[in-house]
C-alpha cells in the first residue's frame, strides 16, 4: 500500500455507547454514505475505545454493538462499497498499539486538547486510568494499521489526527533508516530505467532544494506508475523522496466534515448525556410528542405575543430540516404572531417522520434477520485483518521483531 495509494482509503469509527440519533445521522453517517462512493472505506465499531470511558458497565457496549451496525446499514451503508468491521476482533490494532507505545513521548498524550475537556466533562467517571490517557494512541493505531490517508473528523478531532502524523513521522525516523538506506534507494532509482530514474532524480532535487510541492507530486505518481520496482523499493522511495527514511507508516491527512450542530429538545447539542435525543428508532407517535412540547421563545407567553425565531430551538432544527420558503414562513409567521409555535412545530414534525420512516422499514429488516448483519461483520472483519497483518508485517520486521 503506497503512500499516493493510501489518499484513497478512509477510515472512521464509532463508540457502541447508546442508541443512535439524529445526532449521528447528520453529523456522521450521511457523509459516510457519500464518501463511500468516492473513497475505499474502512467503518468500524469502535468497542475499545467506548470501554476507556465505560469500563465499569461493559453491557452498555455488548448490547448496543448489533444495534448499532444495523443503524449504519439502515441508512445506506453499503457493505459492498465500505468494509464494515470490529475493533475487537482485528487484534492487530492493540499490538501496533503497544509498539507505538514504546516510542511515543508521554507528554505527547498528556497535551492532547480533548485529555482534560473530557475529564472536566464526565467527572462522574474515574478516568485516571492508562486507557483513558492512552485512547488517542489506540486511535493513531486504528489509521496507522490501515495507511488510512484520510480521516474524516470535525474541528474538534484534528489535534488526534495530527498527534497520528506525528507518530508516524516518528515512526518512520526510528525505523525506516534501514542499514544502507541511501545505497538501497539509489539501486532501487537505477530499476527503473534511465528516462525515469533521471525524471525522478530532477523531481527529487527540485523539492528538497526548493520546497517545490509540485515536484513532490509529480514524483510521488511516477513512482506510482512504476513496474519495475518492488512494494519494499517504492515505499523506500517515498522516504529517499522526502529526505526521510523508508514510509513504513502513512500520515493521514484530516477530512473536514461538514458537521452541523444537530440541536437537542431542548436546543443545547443533541446528547444522550443531556437526555434531549430523538433516536433513529423512535416511535413516530414520540417524534411527534417530542418536538410537539419542544420549548420555543420565551417571549411568546400568549399566542398573539411575537417572537424571536433566533431564540428559539425550534428554529435550530428549521436550519437542517426546512427549505427557504418555510423558513421564510416562519420568520414572518413567528415575528408577527400571525402563526402559532404548534404551526411553526409541524413542518419541522412531518420532515423528522419522512425521514425516519424508511430508516425504520431497513432497520426492521436487518432486525429479522440478524444473521446477515452478523455475517456481514465477520466478513468485514476478515478484510480488515488482511490489511492490518500487511502493515503490521512490515513494522515488527522495522523493529527488528520479525524472527525466523
Amino acid at each position: 500500500m503506497s503512500t499516493v495509494d493510501s489518499q484513497q482509503r478512509v477510515l472512521s469509527g464509532m463508540r457502541p455507547t447508546g442508541r443512535l440519533h439524529l445526532g449521528h445521522l447528520h453529523g456522521v453517517l450521511k457523509n459516510w454514505v457519500k464518501l463511500q462512493h468516492e473513497y475505499e472505506c474502512l467503518f468500524f465499531v469502535a468497542d475499545w475505545h467506548a470501554l476507556t470511558t465505560h469500563y465499569t458497565d461493559p453491557m452498555v457496549i455488548e448490547e448496543n454493538v448489533l444495534d448499532m451496525v444495523i443503524d449504519w446499514l439502515a441508512v445506506g451503508v453499503n457493505p459492498g462499497s465500505a468494509t464494515i468491521f470490529i475493533q475487537s476482533r482485528v487484534p492487530e490494532h492493540a499490538e501496533l498499539h503497544l509498539l507505538l507505545g514504546m516510542m511515543t513521548p508521554l507528554g505527547w498524550l498528556e497535551r492532547v486538547p480533548t485529555y482534560k475537556d473530557q475529564q472536566e466533562k464526565l467527572k462522574e467517571k474515574d478516568l485516571e486510568t492508562y486507557g483513558f490517557l492512552g485512547y488517542p494512541l489506540l486511535q493513531a493505531a486504528d489509521i496507522l494499521i490501515y495507511r488510512a490517508g484520510l480521516v474524516p473528523v470535525g474541528a474538534d478531532q484534528v489535534a488526534h489526527v495530527e498527534l497520528t502524523r506525528e507518530v508516524a513521522r516518528r515512526f518512520n525516523h526510528l525505523y525506516g533508516r534501514e542499514p544502507g538506506f541511501e545505497d538501497l534507494a539509489e539501486a532501487a532509482v537505477n530499476k527503473m530505467g534511465k528516462k525515469a530514474a533521471r525524471l525522478f532524480n530532477q523531481l527529487r532535487i527540485a523539492y528538497q532544494e526548493k520546497g517545490d510541492q509540485e515536484a513532490l507530486n509529480k514524483a510521488q505518481a511516477l513512482l506510482k506508475e512504476q513496474q519495475n520496482i518492488s512494494i519494499g523499493d517504492r515505499e523506500r522511495l517515498y522516504g529517499y523522496l522526502e529526505g526521510s527514511g523508508k514510509m513504513i507508516l502513512a500520515e493521514p491527512q484530516s477530512l473536514l466534515t461538514p458537521s452541523p450542530k444537530m440541536p437537542g429538545l431542548d436546543g443545547q447539542k443533541m446528547s444522550k448525556s443531556y437526555d434531549n435525543v430523538i433516536t433513529l428508532r423512535e416511535p413516530l407517535d414520540q417524534v411527534t410528542k417530542k418536538i410537539s412540547t419542544m420549548p420555543t421563545d420565551p417571549a411568546r407567553v400568549r399566542r398573539s405575543d411575537p417572537g424571536n425565531p433566533e431564540k428559539c430551538p425550534v428554529w435550530q432544527l428549521h436550519q437542517t430540516y426546512s427549505d427557504e420558503s418555510v423558513k421564510a414562513w416562519v420568520c414572518e409567521g413567528c415575528t408577527s404572531a400571525s402563526i402559532g409555535c404548534l404551526d411553526c412545530k409541524k413542518p419541522v414534525i412531518d420532515a423528522v417522520i419522512a425521514e425516519l420512516e424508511p430508516i425504520q422499514e431497513e432497520v426492521a429488516k436487518y432486525e429479522r434477520d440478524p444473521d446477515l448483519v452478523k455475517s456481514i461483520v465477520v466478513e468485514g472483519c476478515e478484510k480488515a485483518r488482511d490489511r492490518a497483518r500487511e502493515t503490521l508485517h512490515e513494522v515488527r520486521a522495522a523493529m527488528g521483531l520479525s524472527y525466523w
